[in-house]
């Protein structure tokens, strides 16, 4: 019985092991990229600063009044919203967060009386959202990890369609916000309209008032038209930057976890086999030492039994040659 269960628990040591190796290669892997993902967050900065201070000189210039990207529609009767987790899993509850943020959402939107749509970016949001019957509108995935600018104009081109069609009065975006190796935080923006506290209308002085003496050639207006779009996929590419930051860092963290849990699940369980192994060594003792003391103890009865037979017969021989005398 200990026998067998020294061979179980050598088994689940060696799986361990193997385990311990992948969980270890994925947190070597995820903290290698960790440190890319984080320069790009921070490359992306300057382009997303420079497009919104254009923006703002448009604005501060007569621009933008009437763009469709920066009016509020009267009547929200649709929300889209813009999903971004991962397409793999092995990242403890960074999917899971932004899962039930996103869910969050839309059913305080439903419970309001609007409709919905999901624009999933990641397998892990489209497998969740689809098998439980939610609509989703368009899916973009393979790309979650390393994303590039040309997957951000993917995602916008979908949600700013959509939105000038009048498909969707309204546009969010929940993703995993990067603000440090040890903080992550699940966050929900309004993507469109675009919020304008962040683009100030003319005439506010400073230096929206200065930016506002600049030429625009052909018009403000035409560049703006132009420069929205691109300005929607520039905050649509941050966000996948810091999902993509968030993702390393989770994995890392989580491979971390698996790896030490590994540890000491091994560490625990040679204890057992130990444990186990005396066990049966001091079975095996017991039986030689019993084995032994049944040998000696048989041998000597067998003596003394030859013993007695001997002297009987001489006694009888003796008593039959006295006879015959």
């Amino acid at each position: 019985m200990a026998g067998g269960q020294e061979r179980v628990l050598r088994r689940r040591i060696r799986s361990i092991q193997s385990t311990q190796k992948i969980t270890r290669a994925q947190e070597l892997i995820a903290a290698s990229r960790i440190v890319k993902a984080t320069a790009a967050v921070e490359a992306a900065q300057p382009y997303s600063e420079a497009v919104t201070q254009v923006v703002r000189d448009l604005s501060a210039g007569g621009s933008g009044s009437d763009s469709p990207l920066l009016t509020p529609r009267p009547d929200v009767r649709r929300v889209a919203f813009i999903v971004i987790a991962a397409d793999r899993g092995l990242s403890g509850a960074y999917n899971s967060s932004v899962i039930r943020e996103a869910e969050r959402a839309v059913l305080a939107e439903v419970a309001g009386g609007r409709d919905y749509s999901i624009i999933a970016v990641g397998r892990k949001v489209e497998g969740y959202f689809r098998y439980r019957g939610y609509k989703i509108d368009a899916v973009c995935s393979g790309f979650s990890d390393q994303p590039r600018y040309e997957d951000a104009r993917q995602v916008g081109s979908a949600a700013t369609a959509a939105f000038l069609a009048g498909d969707t009065d309204e546009v969010q975006i929940v993703y995993t916000e990067y603000r440090s190796a040890g903080v992550q935080i699940v966050v929900r923006h309004t993507l469109m309209p675009l919020v304008r506290d962040e683009i100030p209308p003319a005439g506010d002085g400073g230096e929206a008032a200065v930016a506002a003496s600049y030429e625009f050639e052909p018009s403000p207006e035409g560049i703006l038209d132009l420069l929205l779009p691109r300005y929607v996929d520039s905050r649509v590419y941050a966000a996948l930057l810091n999902a993509a930051a968030s993702e390393h860092t989770a994995r890392q963290r989580a491979m971390k976890a698996a790896t030490d849990n590994a540890a000491d699940l091994i560490t625990s369980l040679s204890r057992v086999m130990n444990r186990a192994r005396q066990d049966t060594i001091t079975t095996e003792i017991m039986e030689i030492v019993s084995g032994s003391e049944a040998l000696r103890q048989g041998a000597s009865d067998g003596a003394d039994y030859l013993s007695d037979t001997i002297e009987g017969r001489d006694a009888d021989l003796f008593a039959a040659r006295s006879t015959d005398a």
